[in-house]
């Protein structure tokens, strides 16, 4: 390492170890100059096919516009397919790139998931999935299954999704993108209180619990997709001006204000893992600004994310999800 290297990585450091300068609009603005980030337009996808799910705003939609324009098939996974194809539309007229289709998805609801893998596993195959929709909800509620909605949209929803379309996973080197949150560092990982009881509900600690699960499942994951071409990560956005942030932390936003990231901002290292070359992407890792990640903050989560615990989370996910032995045989 030279000696600036050395101090980039320090500046970056300082940055990380500040949160407020990492996860607002400082952190993209000064990493972006200190590591000279070439443009996402050098990253070009032609041919390839992503598959984004909560595309129709925030993140999401940033990510599916900006992958249609590095040439990529899209798919667009959205509840409400009538603004699916508006917003299909939309991205097809801004990029130039009219191959963008529509699949009706609830990802909280398992037998929509698997009626939407259904339309997938027509697809020739499917080299980048990106796991982003998910919302904060101040209400407990359950999904049509009887899980409790936050887990079940954004864990063992996405969790089911992956298994269904392993064969189109593995036809290709993919990768599998996990958007989580900065909020995860707040909460260690504990399978038995994922699930919050109507008593204790607290809309962003079950959002926060859930965070910590996807990351460590992304960990637990890795080392069975290794022998496959299929990578597994995830990534953090920082705090992004979306419409979910605004309508779930309202105060927050007032607050943080100019601070905050632009969507697009937010979603430039979804974009990057998608189309970079994966020879600087390890599996199983996190990011956030294009640069991997400590899981932990705190020591309490470090202790609690354990192998047996990982374990217990994995099995977690497959009772919840219901898969059979075919289908988990196909990414385990």
């Amino acid at each position: 390492m030279t000696t600036l290297d050395g101090v980039r990585t320090g500046v970056d450091r300082a940055l990380e170890a500040s949160v407020a300068g990492s996860f607002t609009r400082i952190g993209p603005a000064v990493r972006s100059r200190l590591f000279g980030w070439e443009p996402l337009a050098a990253h070009r996808i032609d041919g390839k096919t992503s598959v984004v799910t909560g595309a129709t705003s925030g993140l999401g939609l940033v990510t599916a516009t900006e992958l249609a324009r590095l040439g990529s098939r899209v798919v667009l996974l959205v509840r409400d397919a009538d603004r699916g194809r508006a917003v299909g539309r939309e991205i097809a007229a801004k990029t130039g790139n009219a191959d963008v289709t529509v699949v009706e998805a609830d990802m909280g609801d398992l037998d929509s998931i698997r009626r939407a893998a259904d339309s997938l596993r027509r697809l020739p195959g499917v080299d980048v999935l990106v796991h982003n929709a998910g919302a904060m909800s101040g209400t407990r509620q359950l999904s049509p299954q009887g899980i409790e909605q936050t887990v079940a949209a954004q864990l063992v929803g996405p969790f089911l999704l992956t298994h269904l379309v392993g064969a189109q996973l593995r036809k290709a080197p993919s990768r599998v993108i996990f958007v989580t949150s900065g909020g995860m560092y707040t909460e260690p990982l504990h399978v038995d209180s994922l699930e919050m009881s109507p008593e204790t509900y607290d809309g962003v600690t079950a959002y926060a619990r859930v965070k910590r699960a996807q990351v460590s499942l992304v960990e637990r994951w890795a080392p069975q997709l290794a022998h496959l071409a299929v990578t597994i990560a995830a990534m953090h956005p920082g705090w992004a001006d979306t419409p979910g942030l605004r309508t779930s932390l309202p105060t927050f936003g007032r607050v943080i204000g100019p601070l905050l990231r632009t969507p697009a901002e937010g979603a430039d290292t979804i974009v990057w893992l998608a189309s970079a070359s994966g020879a600087g992407t390890p599996s199983g890792s996190l990011w956030l600004d294009r640069r991997r990640r400590s899981p932990h903050r705190l020591s309490r989560t470090r202790r609690s994310d354990t192998v047996a615990e990982r374990a217990r989370l994995w099995t977690f996910c497959c009772e919840r999800s219901g898969i059979t032995g075919d289908e988990l045989a196909a990414l385990s």
